[in-house]
């Protein structure tokens, strides 16, 4: 099996959406629209067409991954930053380390086009592989009731982050 990682296509997407729909459909927590979200964030500003990609294995999309741009704001003012949302695997090619290697690569790609910072709500084991630690040590918080350990931040950037607090505004997307 030999991965590679590239950025979706408007022809992907009917693949991409059966990606997600099968990735998400014996999940917990969730409401299994991921798939429908991926559509609305599409149709948003927050779309960042370079920023997101697929796993092919032989031509079959078996992975995606999206990140978005959200701000984090409060009473002084706002920072830009991504979330990173969602991440899905065909269940035949869970356990191999795609999901890791998109992620990955989508933060490295996110590095080098100057971002500073992901935002994710994910597994509390799994993103700090990553480098992802609590948003909360920088007083960032979600716009929603959600465990602590949940909401996670990644600086891009050595101190990005450091003068960043406040509540993550998502793309209209995630609230519709």
């Amino acid at each position: 099996m030999t991965i590679s990682i590239r950025e979706e296509r408007p022809s992907d997407y009917k693949d991409i959406e059966c990606v997600i729909e099968l990735a998400f459909r014996h999940a917990e927590h969730t409401d299994h629209q991921e798939h429908k979200l991926v559509e609305k964030i599409r149709e948003t500003d927050a779309y960042q067409p370079d920023l997101t990609f697929v796993a092919v294995d032989d031509e079959r999309i078996v992975g995606h991954i999206v990140l978005s741009k959200i701000i984090i704001k409060n009473n002084n003012g706002h920072a830009d930053s991504l979330a990173l949302a969602p991440v899905s695997v065909l269940p035949d090619y869970q356990g191999r380390g795609i999901g890791r290697q998109l992620i990955q690569h989508a933060l490295s790609k996110a590095t080098e086009t100057g971002h500073e910072s992901v935002i994710v709500l994910g597994h509390e084991a799994y993103y700090p592989k990553f480098g992802f630690t609590r948003a909360s040590e920088w007083q960032i918080k979600a716009p929603f009731d959600v465990p602590d350990e949940s909401f996670m931040a990644l600086e891009l950037r050595p101190n990005a982050l450091q003068h960043v607090h406040g509540i993550v505004h998502y793309s209209r997307a995630f609230n519709e």
